[in-house]
């Protein structure tokens, strides 16, 4: 029976950042196909009779082509070279809404991992949602991996984006794997490390892994003439300027490893799934509210960042995600919830991938696990085995889109407000109620709008409820104290609230309201909320 600590050199949890339409979700299905977790790669924006990805599993997501949930795929991979004696690499990729408006669910996804990987279009290269998550990576420590896609279509030269990485967020890229072809003419890699080429072969519409035949410099310059000379003499260049790995700058967050690909062709993947294995970091320790880290192999303890309901149409149930931090799972074992002091049953463990799912007897550190009808649990949570240990609190972002919401009949309200404190626990929309507008219209406050069609459509679907939705004329939202609250409620343009986890919210109907307000009455308690790491 392996140790904890054999468990954990084995495991590698990741997330990919980018910014909508830069191929995420088609580049999750190509490592799943590469680790033959399925026999045919699907995509968003595929062709007609192409199957839709599994990883994205709402209507809303199939008819715009977006991510708006989570999931978290685990499936084993033998990387080139490994003996038949060897363990598989165990890989947890936790998938992420890719849509701006979804930034805080994201946010929770990356406190949950171990390194993540950076998607840029070819073609566009570093666009605002990529950077914006890159700022929280950068602030959490977490080393990145950059992947430009769809080198399969015109864009920039690679040494163009290089540039714009390195001048933009001061991440040097090292790339790994050098592409033969510009990008739109993809014929394959230069691999920067062993001077060989894998040239790659499309199979018909990517359903399936590219062939790849592997040949030396010689050979490559035989074959494709101009275009390995063009990658070799670049590679040189980059290899002058000092920009080949080095794995030190890389964990310190310094330096990125770089390849070329596209999802779309299976063109690239393996490579990628290869540089995960041999060079993002095991799990390791987390330091709790008291400044102590919990190593991997102390006993057991875990972090809920993820609830979802809502997956299975015919069960109704609630699934709260949770990384392992340090120990060894088994289903049944009971748990203490950190927040409550109370203890927790794990009857119900199960992995996710996609809507399927299967029970989990055993997981370990780095392993992302689902409860089933965890409804104690929220975003945040710890849960342990002793001794005692609480991590700290996953923070809200600042919601900058504000609604009112109301039940179109009344007979719904018991349903009403049943489906707006689940969706309140799951953390999909931040709830504010006050006195005045009381539980039958809530103010729903979120990052991006689309957020608020999340609420009604779930509203409908699962608790059969009829919602409207009104605007309110509020932009900026700022924590409060009591103390404060009588005086900004007397201010035009100012209402205060109260947040489910008990904080004031003071909310304003522009910046220039607000700052009038400060000058004015500069006692009044009105503190920033996170909206972004930095």
């Amino acid at each position: 029976m392996s140790s904890v600590a054999d468990e954990v050199k084995r495991r590698r949890t990741f997330a990919i950042i980018s910014h909508p339409d830069a191929g995420k979700s088609t580049m999750t299905e190509a490592l799943a196909l590469h680790a033959r977790m399925i026999s045919e790669a699907g995509a968003i924006h595929g062709k007609a009779g192409r199957k839709s990805t599994v990883s994205d599993w709402m209507e809303m997501e199939k008819a715009r082509g977006i991510s708006v949930s989570s999931t978290a795929l685990q499936f084993n991979y033998t990387p080139a070279g490994w003996s038949d004696d060897d363990e598989p690499a165990v890989i947890n990729l936790v998938d992420t809404p890719g849509h701006a408006d979804f930034s805080e669910d994201t946010y929770r996804v990356l406190t949950a991992v171990d390194a993540a990987v950076m998607l840029i279009d070819a073609a566009k290269g570093l666009e605002p949602q990529t950077l914006k998550l890159f700022q929280v990576c950068r602030h959490r420590g977490i080393p990145v991996i950059t992947v430009i896609n769809k080198w399969d279509r015109p864009g920039q030269t690679p040494l163009e984006l290089i540039d714009e990485i390195s001048e933009r967020i001061g991440l040097t890229p090292t790339p790994l794997y050098f592409p033969v072809g510009i990008a739109g003419d993809f014929r394959g890699l230069l691999d920067r490390r062993t001077g060989r080429y894998i040239h790659f072969t499309r199979t018909a519409g990517g359903a399936k892994i590219a062939p790849e035949e592997i040949m030396d410099a010689e050979a490559a310059a035989a074959r494709e003439g101009d275009e390995w000379v063009a990658a070799s003499e670049e590679s040189a260049l980059l290899t002058e300027m000092g920009q080949d790995h080095d794995q030190e700058l890389f964990l310190a967050g310094e330096t990125s490893p770089m390849i070329f690909s596209s999802a779309m062709l299976n063109f690239g993947v393996r490579q990628l799934l290869e540089t995960l294995v041999e060079l993002a970091p095991a799990p390791a320790g987390r330091t709790d509210l008291d400044g102590t880290v919990r190593e991997p192999t102390d006993p057991f303890s875990a972090v809920v960042f993820k609830v979802q309901a809502g997956m299975d149409a015919s069960h109704r149930d609630r699934l709260a995600y949770m990384r392992i931090v340090s120990g060894e799972f088994e289903r049944g074992m009971v748990v203490t919830h950190a927040q409550t002091g109370k203890p927790f049953a794990t009857k119900y463990a199960q992995a996710v991938f996609g809507r399927d799912r299967s029970t989990v007897d055993t997981a370990y550190p780095g392993d992302v696990v689902g409860l089933v009808n965890a409804t104690a649990l929220a975003p945040g949570d710890t849960l342990f085995n002793d001794p005692k240990v609480q991590f700290p609190p996953i923070p809200s972002f600042a919601p900058e889109h504000f609604s009112s919401l109301r039940a179109t009949t009344a007979d719904k309200y018991k349903q009403f407000r049943k489906g707006m404190d689940q969706l309140d626990s799951e953390g999909v929309v931040q709830v504010l109620r006050n006195d005045l507008r009381g539980d039958a219209s809530p103010v729903l406050a979120a990052v991006g709008p689309m957020q608020f069609e999340v609420v009604t459509a779930r509203l409908k679907s699962e608790f059969n409820v009829d919602t409207v939705i009104d605007p309110l004329g509020y932009t900026l939202a700022r924590r409060t104290d009591a103390e404060s609250a009588d005086e900004l409620n007397r201010q035009r343009g100012v209402e205060v609230f109260t947040r489910t986890d008990g904080a004031l919210l003071a909310l304003f109907s522009d910046k220039w309201r607000l700052q009038y307000i400060e000058k004015e009455h500069p006692d009044l308690t009105l503190e920033p909320l996170v909206a972004t790491a930095d």
